[in-house]
């Protein structure tokens, strides 16, 4: 059947548009938005921040960073699902003394933030943020611990990466529109060749030329040859 040939044509190309969307490093990884994140489990002494940081620049990463309600709410619940270890996990978080604030990490900017005990009046030399996992809020606490159970690592995905996969879901769906629609007009082309086919072939057996003489003329013809005609 002409019209079941889409379906098989339509697979490999569903399976590109697919590959188009996976912009994360590795399937370990987890997309939300822009980003990709991973939650490396694995406990390690550590000496300084820098420790904790160089899990996730060894994955080609840094330590998270959040910046909406929405992506708070993304980690709480993947770390729900996921995380083992501790109810404070670290955040990509440190207290600047020269400009007396809070930033991050990997440079983005200080956007959001979800404190449950703000407290102007207390020293924040070598405060860092810590994650509850239990309620998202985030606390303050020393940077200097001496190990960690896990990290919480993330990275963007680079623009042109991004910028690309979108051309190439776009491409992808014009191919697959393209396929779909050939493959119809083929079908209607077969069908209309089949059909005047079989017009043509009922036209010819239709207008075949007929014998002048009917199955009647045949028999009287036929007794008339018994009786030879005498010529007196």
């Amino acid at each position: 059947m002409p019209l079941a040939a889409p379906p098989a044509l339509l697979l490999p190309l569903l399976g590109l548009a697919a590959a188009a969307v996976a912009d994360c490093p590795s399937s370990t990884w987890i997309q939300f938005q822009d980003n990709c994140y991973i939650f490396l489990q694995e406990a390690i002494k550590v000496e300084s921040i820098e420790d904790v940081r160089n899990q996730c620049t060894d994955h080609g990463a840094d330590m998270i960073s959040i910046h909406n309600e929405e992506e708070n709410a993304f980690i709480l619940d993947t770390l729900k699902k996921q995380w083992k270890g501790s109810d404070d996990i670290l955040l990509g978080m440190f207290y600047d003394t020269d400009d007396a604030s809070f930033k991050w990490f990997d440079n983005s900017n200080m956007t959001f933030d979800k404190w449950t005990d703000q407290d102007d009046g207390e020293d924040l030399i070598d405060t860092c943020a810590f994650l509850h996992i239990k309620t998202g809020e985030w606390k303050k606490g020393n940077c200097e611990v001496s190990f960690v159970e896990g990290t919480l690592c993330k990275t963007a995905i680079p623009y042109k990466r991004k910028y690309l996969s979108d051309n190439h879901i776009l491409i992808s769906a014009l191919v697959i529109a393209s396929i779909v629609i050939l493959t119809i007009l083929g079908a209607i082309i077969w069908f209309l060749y089949k059909k005047h086919s079989d017009s043509r072939f009922t036209t010819v057996f239709s207008t075949a030329p007929q014998s002048p003489y009917n199955e009647d003329c045949v028999l009287v013809v036929g007794e008339e040859n018994e009786y030879p005609v005498q010529f007196e």
